[in-house]
């Protein structure tokens, strides 16, 4: 019998970067790493960090898609980030492998051990995260790896959006997604360190309830919060066929930039 493969590999913005990834355990990076990918839109070079990583999704599709972007993939799991150096090493990523670099860090990381572990104060011009999202009511997964990934704890937004505050330059933008349900703790967290939120609900189709939110903000910025428009994922009711502008988005030939 025919051994199973342990790992995938997977083209991702129509074979623009490819990912490592696990086959049957773990997360596995989909449409909520290219809409937070999708966030982020500059005309000039930049430093990126996706903190919590994974296998480098975002980063990558933000790398893929913006030329002047050096990206920092910052994940606490040895194996995820076996993953993602598998995903640089792939030939089919050779032409972004020089502006993305790994580091094994977790993200709560504060002071002197967040500096060591390569993440210094002011030194990125965006952040972007796709935090844990499961409460600590959800059913539980038997598969650890999978569960690291999506077991929220108390407090995760507060450490997380702090360490984005540490480490991004004045003015920066932070970048996430989350569900609907974390909005308050989100705002809470964002404090007095980010100002000008903008919110877009993200929904099935009219009519269902939202299942994301995507959020951005400027460090430093004492702009009020504005939610946006909502963002439908499907235009026909009976069809599970993305709308053309969010196909643009999973795909990486459009942003989706602050208002």
């Amino acid at each position: 019998m025919p051994s199973v493969a342990a790992d995938t590999v997977d083209a991702f913005h129509r074979g623009r970067f490819h990912l490592v990834q696990p086959k049957g355990r773990g997360h596995r990076a989909g449409m909520d790493a290219m809409l937070l990918a999708s966030l982020v839109d500059a005309q000039k070079p930049f430093r990126l960090a996706d903190l919590g990583a994974g296998a480098g999704a975002a980063g990558l599709a933000v790398a893929a898609r913006l030329d002047d972007a050096e990206v920092t993939l910052v994940e606490r799991s040895p194996d995820m980030v076996a993953y993602a150096r598998k995903s640089l090493d792939l030939p089919e990523n050779a032409a972004l492998r020089r502006r993305v670099r790994v580091i094994e860090a977790d993200v709560t990381l504060t002071g002197r051990a967040r500096v060591a572990a390569g993440l210094s104060d002011d030194s990125f011009d965006h952040v972007i995260m796709n935090p844990p999202f499961n409460d600590a009511g959800d059913r539980k997964t038997p598969d650890i790896l999978k569960a690291e990934a999506h077991a929220m704890t108390e407090g995760l937004f507060e450490s997380w959006i702090r360490t984005a505050g540490a480490i991004m330059v004045p003015g920066g933008q932070l970048s996430l997604i989350a569900r609907p349900q974390s909005v308050a703790e989100i705002i809470a967290a964002c404090g007095r360190r980010f100002g000008g939120l903008e919110i877009t609900p993200v929904y099935p189709r009219a009519g269902e309830n939202a299942v994301r939110i995507l959020v951005t903000a400027i460090k430093g910025s004492r702009a009020r919060l504005n939610f946006r428009s909502p963002l439908l994922m499907h235009d026909d009711p009976e069809s599970h066929r993305f709308s053309a502008f969010v196909d643009d988005l999973n795909n990486g030939r459009a942003a989706y930039p602050r208002g």
